[in-house]
């Protein structure tokens, strides 16, 4: 009878422990489907609770990590030259590195409007240029590579890179056919991708090569390192493509598509904490560039701003510890003079 009644009860507490096994599972269960729901409504609460009160570090798999230099090594008597040309509503940059013995290896980023091409190309020659070892169109918007098409036809050309993505424009056409009567090509760049300039090193941060609904975000964005200082060229990337990639710090930021409220987000700005922040934008240009919220979060970081709209072409120059910045006043906004000579 007393064995009986103790397998009668071993088996009801093996049968409250199934029940409590499975209770808890369920209860588990329900705790995770609210923690999802409420991490799909509210992503950025919850990472910032995870990050800030629990200290527990976020790592998004889907962040792409790219290595970079901390510094290089930048001879005596060499240095750096960064012209970032007012062309108006448009970018266009140009670096020029200068080593100890004088030999220059020269970048050029965008090339503004179809306007601006004969300025951009007078403007280079002037400066005592015969050859641009890279040339850069970030994407195949107008008022980035409308001047491409003169500069390839008048300068001797190393390598030209673009995003793997075309258009149907007279604008990208012109761009082709100057490169095919020179018998170059246009080399596609990847993610990681480095290069020379002088005693710098260019990195290819973000860029895609594949058709996205707007041409800016196959921004070709890029790194410099010259010594100790961090340049950092955005093209027209919007805040999409900022979210791809964990930035690093940076001395001097060209601000993405011309200071526009779709790029330049707090979170880009919070890990990249540029010192300097310069902008291309046109003088009154109907887009409103630059936007005053992005004016407002480079204040809000501590960013001095230069703006090709205020101040012209902004001339950079480094030798590697330092760098000194000032506005020059140049005849290359090819709509501008274009106005002036119907005046």
């Amino acid at each position: 009878m007393n064995n009986n009644k103790k397998g009668t009860n071993k088996k009801n507490n093996d049968i409250k422990k199934t029940i409590m096994r499975i209770v808890s599972t369920l209860i588990l269960a329900l705790i995770l489907i609210v923690i999802q729901i409420i991490s799909d409504l509210f992503p950025e609460e919850v990472n910032n609770y995870i990050e800030s009160d629990l200290n527990i570090p976020i790592n998004d798999t889907n962040v792409i990590t790219v290595s970079t230099l901390e510094s290089t090594v930048v001879t005596k008597d060499s240095k750096l030259s960064i012209h970032y040309f007012d062309v108006g509503q448009a970018d266009s940059e140009l670096i020029i590195a200068t080593k100890e013995d004088g030999t220059k290896s020269v970048m050029m980023i965008d090339a503004g409007n179809n306007e601006d091409g004969n300025n951009l190309v007078k403007y280079i020659k002037a400066l005592g240029i015969d050859r641009i070892d890279y040339l850069v169109g970030t994407h195949a918007h107008e008022d980035h590579i409308g001047g491409m098409a003169k500069i390839i036809k008048n300068f001797d050309i190393g390598t030209i890179y673009m995003p793997d993505v075309s258009t149907t424009t007279r604008t990208y056409e012109n761009v082709l056919t100057e490169t095919s009567k020179k018998g170059l090509g246009i080399s596609t760049c990847n993610i990681g991708d480095t290069f020379s300039i002088g005693s710098g090193i260019c990195t290819v941060m973000n860029v895609r090569n594949e058709e996205q609904n707007d041409l800016n975000d196959t921004s070709i964005c890029l790194h410099l390192v010259y010594g100790e200082k961090k340049f950092l060229f955005m093209g027209d990337a919007s805040e999409n493509m900022e979210k791809d990639v964990a930035w690093l710090g940076v001395d001097v930021l060209k601000v993405g598509h011309h200071g526009s409220k779709t790029s330049t987000s707090e979170e880009f700005l919070n890990q990249i904490k540029p010192k300097v922040a310069i902008i291309s934008a046109g003088k009154d240009n109907n887009y409103g560039h630059p936007n005053i919220e992005t004016l407002e979060r480079l204040e809000s970081i501590g960013a001095e701003i230069y703006r090709t709209d205020e101040q012209g072409t902004i001339l950079l120059t480094s030798d590697g510890n330092t760098y000194n910045i000032e506005g020059i006043k140049t005849n290359i906004d090819g709509n501008k003079t274009i106005s002036n000579k119907g005046k």
